[in-house]
């Protein structure tokens, strides 16, 4: 049984996601073939990456001009043309994941298996369905299992430690069907939020920009952590939208995941309550996110922050 995971990169570097995901490859079966498959340009770093991480076996690179983007259009085609080899092609259930993973399911004519949880057996996943609020066990008898591993259910295998090679794979010819115009991208020295070990998200009751600031980032600062935000903060243009902890956001499973001013809509708990610590401050104390919380303080947060502060 082989598995190929679609990796994610910036050229230098495999990212932290794909790390996960092999994880979930590797789980698929016991003595599973991990091969990972690198597309980019310049990209000759982030194949040797990928072939140096744990459970690796081989690492196939696949370099041209059209590639430099992750194009869905263009990555998909490639994926499709070693797609036959695999019993599993697994992505990660980012942005590109979610926007790739189908255009092969279509390809292959089977079915995609989403944002797996756990593998049960080379052909059955679990999944959470209604926003998490039930696990569902799903089996597939497709050939191929074109799957998106929900990355906070799996820890990452270790970036070094692995004997893989890396293979020239041959680039397929630009589709046409898209082309690259530009991107804007956040700069932070914060933690990415997505992978950072403690988060502090602030919800609608902070009431503007400045209080949001105000109040969270003394304590973010504090804590080398990552600042979050409800859906609901984010609506009113409290926070930005990369900021967006839930469903509709970025699903995060920090070591200590800190919510303030925040009541705990099912929405924002399908994309937190797998933190390992959750610390909770509102003064309602009837505030759903209590019954998700490790501990709760029912407080006003415009007292018990700055005071939180000021202890650490």
């Amino acid at each position: 049984m082989t598995v190929l995971v679609i990796a994610e990169h910036d050229s230098a570097s495999l990212k932290a996601a794909s790390l996960h995901v092999i994880a979930a490859a590797r789980a698929c079966a016991a003595g599973a073939h991990v091969h990972v498959l690198v597309v980019g340009a310049d990209a000759t770093l982030a194949a040797a990456a990928a072939a140096q991480a744990e459970g690796v076996d081989k690492a196939i690179h696949v370099e041209a001009a059209h590639l430099a983007h992750g194009l869905a259009e263009n990555l998909a085609a490639q994926v499709l043309t070693i797609a036959p080899g695999y019993t599993h092609i697994l992505f990660a259930a980012t942005s590109q994941g979610k926007s790739v993973a189908p255009r092969v399911a279509a390809g292959l004519d089977v079915a995609q298996i989403s944002e797996i949880t756990k593998v049960l057996d080379a052909d059955t996943f679990e999944r959470p369905v209604y926003a998490g609020n039930a696990i569902a066990t799903t089996r597939s008898i497709d050939p191929v299992k074109v799957v998106t591993v929900r990355t906070t259910a799996f820890d990452p295998v270790a970036a070094q430690g692995g004997s893989g090679s890396v293979e020239a794979g041959a680039p397929v010819p630009d589709s046409g069907l898209s082309r690259f115009v530009g991107q804007e991208i956040a700069r932070s020295d914060r933690p990415e939020l997505a992978g950072a070990r403690i988060v502090v998200s602030g919800g609608r009751a902070l009431g503007s920009t400045e209080q949001f600031n105000d109040v969270l980032t003394p304590l973010a600062d504090k804590l080398g952590a990552a600042l979050g935000a409800s859906r609901a903060a984010v609506d009113a243009g409290y926070a930005p939208n990369d900021w967006q902890v839930g469903q509709t956001g970025k699903i995060v499973a920090p070591e200590l995941y800190i919510a303030c001013g925040i009541s705990g809509a099912i929405q924002h708990l399908a994309g937190m309550k797998d933190s390992k610590v959750i610390v909770a401050i509102n003064k309602d104390p009837e505030a759903p996110i209590f019954g998700v919380a490790d501990y709760g303080l029912e407080a006003d947060l415009f007292g018990a922050v700055p005071a939180l502060v000021e202890a650490l």
